[in-house]
């Protein structure tokens, strides 16, 4: 990297004579962009059959979409060129207005990329429902698929969907046995390639289907269509024609493959950015760079193109470091092209259709259905997907887009109203979610449940309040209060009907009822009586609703786990565990030590009567960063009577972690300070302890106590697990991955 007071480039120290860059692009940039390369060059043929352009198109739009969009784009390693995803629009375009007229309409779609770019709205594409984008690529992939199959059979590609149905058991009953032949070991090549040993997928599959289907059609005694070029890849170069027809359908057209392209760019970009932490992709940078080889692709005759997931992952796994590979791998594309067009043509079309009908396929994720119906978003899905099949891409997409936001609307302004009795003949009415003029007749009709006389509590968790339903609830209360009943207002969510007549009417924001929920002395400053205070808050937010559940807790204790933590203030165990009142027996001493041989027994009479008494089915030792016993244990500080005698139990564990453990290795390979190293030591130590007392043994022998180590990271709020022999982390779904770096 050159600075202006040292303008010559640093030089490796392995190679005083090379510049450190080249270095580094010779060692890493030039075997990736080989890699990528191989991958690219069956799949950029492969897109050119498909959307019904000259086979050279593909290849053009390729070496474009690596040096322009190399060069200019915002991101170091992702790949551009040809991709599955516009085949269908590219086809219908070709259909329509013809090829030359296409190139026109790229040029076009990458102008409008251009401004995308220049008018920094690169993230509000980002904005469209993923759900919608799975169901457009899952369409594009049904409807390459069904065209290919033809391909694969010995017949042509047709345009129409519809028609690609209608016209299969035609196709299969004329089927040309050698075309059949070549696509199936494509298939089975491709399918079977990803199992094989790492060593050699380090060829990519792609590549390796294509040669050997190759090979074989040479070998077979029938005849077998094959690719055709016209020329070489500089007799293929030619400028766009302005289309025949009407300007409407041209700049639809233009748009919908803009969109497509800069959406598929941007949540490739999004993808590889996570792949490689502490890279940032300029996006508005991409766009244009994106568009800028459009332009370039259209106007020498290529393909539009697209940042491709596929291609830009392998060429970060393979090691690209700069933008020199995606450069590079263009290069290597064009002077194939150049010199060895010859073997492009003794490619056979039904290997390229086996290659693309595995890709369409691919295309429809099974984990996206799974995710889809999860989410309550399986019709959105569904829709999409049979629109861009059945009508076009277009449609598919707006279709998508109207029905996500109706959906998003629909539970929006959803709010849940219930009315019910409880003991002692007094109602509840629970008003949960978003309370507009649109709840006005349900929430009338069950205010209506109510009982003249009966006392009321209203439950309202609600985020926004409108001015009519704050007067509807308003005037019933009055209504019922001037009748001698009583109504009492529960307020938890974040707008509050003290508010509702100040001005206009507003979500309300959680973050204030959170900031109200904790600590609220030491957030205002008020200290004279903390406790009176925050019982008095109690009171008024949350003791009705621990009412129910303690109720039926009162004559049994019903816990689920014994708790050992440390006595620091900043430890909150029900909060780290998303527990409730009841769930945990939890003991607490500073530095969470478990004394062993009876010196002492507080610990271990907690523990026997958690597991023989309460028969809790999990005992866990929860320790934490910043522990001030362990600072003193680390740095041997001399505490006297007391605390000095308590923490001589920790004495083992900074034994064990001055020899080396692997539980400080891994937390020191996680960016941890040796104290907390220490502490997550002394938490595996303890596990240790737990396992030998014959109390936990038996519990895990008769009923399968689980015995787990955690360590609260304050700084980072995140809880680690330990064991006694590493650390792990939890992600969302309560997985283990491995620790990272705080």
């Amino acid at each position: 990297m050159s600075t202006d007071t040292d303008p010559a480039p640093r030089t490796s120290p392995r190679h005083p004579l090379i510049p450190q860059p080249l270095v580094r692009i010779g060692r890493h940039d030039l075997p990736a962009s080989v890699v990528v390369f191989l991958v690219a060059l069956p799949l950029s043929l492969g897109v050119a059959v498909a959307s019904g352009a000259p086979v050279a198109a593909g290849l053009i739009a390729a070496v474009v979409g690596g040096v322009v969009a190399g060069l200019l784009g915002g991101s170091a390693v992702q790949v551009s060129g040809p991709t599955a995803s516009l085949t269908v629009i590219i086809a219908e375009s070709v259909a329509h207005f013809g090829w030359a007229a296409t190139c026109f309409i790229t040029v076009g779609a990458g102008l409008l990329q251009i401004l995308f770019g220049l008018s920094r709205i690169a993230r509000g594409a980002l904005a469209i429902a993923p759900v919608v984008v799975h169901g457009l690529l899952a369409g594009i992939g049904v409807i390459i698929a069904l065209q290919q199959v033809h391909v694969l059979l010995g017949g042509t590609s047709l345009s129409s969907s519809f028609d690609s149905i209608i016209q299969l058991p035609h196709q299969l009953m004329s089927v040309h046995r050698g075309d059949l032949c070549i696509g199936l070991v494509v298939i089975v090549l491709l399918i079977v390639w990803k199992y094989l040993p790492r060593q050699i997928r380090m060829v990519p599959g792609p590549l390796v289907a294509v040669v050997v289907a190759t090979l074989l059609s040479l070998a077979l005694p029938t005849h077998v269509e094959r690719l055709v070029l016209n020329g070489s890849l500089l007799d293929a170069i030619g400028l766009p024609a302005i289309p025949s027809g009407t300007w409407t359908a041209i700049a639809l057209t233009m748009v919908t493959i803009a969109l497509i392209a800069s959406v598929e760019t941007l949540l490739s970009a999004v993808a590889v950015d996570k792949l490689r932490p502490g890279s940032t992709t300029n996006l508005d940078r991409e766009l244009i760079g994106q568009g800028s080889a459009n332009v370039v692709s259209g106007l020498l005759g290529g393909l539009p193109i697209a940042a491709v997931i596929v291609r830009s992952i392998t060429n970060a796994h393979a090691g690209a470091q700069t933008r020199a590979a995606t450069v590079l791998h263009g290069v290597w594309i064009l002077l194939f092209a150049v010199a060895l067009a010859g073997l492009v043509q003794q490619i056979p079309k039904a290997a390229l259709a086996g290659l693309l009908i595995l890709i369409g396929v691919q295309l429809v994720k099974l984990a996206h259905i799974r995710l889809a119906r999860r989410t309550g978003n399986l019709y959105v899905y569904v829709a999409t997907v049979l629109s861009v099949v059945f009508l076009n891409l277009l449609a598919g997409m707006v279709i998508g887009l109207v029905l996500a936001f109706a959906l998003l609307l629909w539970r929006v302004v959803r709010v849940t109203i219930a009315a019910e009795p409880k003991t002692g003949g007094r109602w509840q009415v629970t008003i949960d979610g978003t309370c507009t003029f649109l709840a006005l007749p349900k929430l009338t009709a069950e205010l209506a449940k109510v009982p003249d006389g009966a006392d009321v509590t209203v439950e309202m968790t609600v985020d926004f309040l409108d001015h009519a339903a704050y007067e509807r609830i308003t005037e019933w209360a009055a209504q019922r209060e001037s009748k001698g009943g009583t109504v009492e207002f529960v307020e938890i969510g974040s707008a509050r009907m003290a508010t509702a007549t100040a001005g206009p009417p507003e979500r309300g924001q959680s973050r204030k009822v959170i900031d109200q929920a904790i600590s609220p002395w030491r957030r205002t400053g008020i200290r004279e009586d903390p406790i009176a205070a925050g019982i008095a808050a109690y009171h008024r937010g949350h003791a009705h609703l621990m009412r129910p559940h303690l109720a039926g807790l009162r004559h049994r204790p019903d816990a689920d786990s014994f708790f050992l933590t440390c006595a620091d203030a900043r430890i909150v165990p029900n909060v780290i565990t998303n527990s409730g009142p009841g769930d945990l027996f939890t003991v607490r001493n500073v530095g969470n030590l478990v004394p062993t041989a009876g010196s002492d027994v507080s610990v271990e009479a907690a523990l026997i009567y958690a597991l023989e008494k309460l028969d809790v089915r999990a005992v866990v030792v929860c320790g934490h960063s910043g522990c001030g016993a362990m600072e003193a244990l680390y740095r041997e500080v001399r505490t006297g009577p007391g605390l000095g005698d308590w923490l001589a139990y920790a004495r083992p564990s900074l034994d064990r972690f001055r020899l080396g453990h692997p539980v400080a290795e891994a937390a020191a390979l996680a960016g941890f300070g040796e104290v907390d190293q220490l502490g997550m030591v002394n938490v595996a130590l303890q596990l240790e302890t737990l396992h030998a007392h014959p109390a936990v043994r038996q519990g895990i022998e008769e009923r399968g106590v689980a015995v787990s180590g955690l360590f609260f990271d304050i700084a980072t709020a995140r809880v680690i697990e330990v064991t006694v022999d590493g650390i792990a982390e939890f992600d969302d779904e309560g997985r283990r991955v491995a620790a990272e770096p705080v």
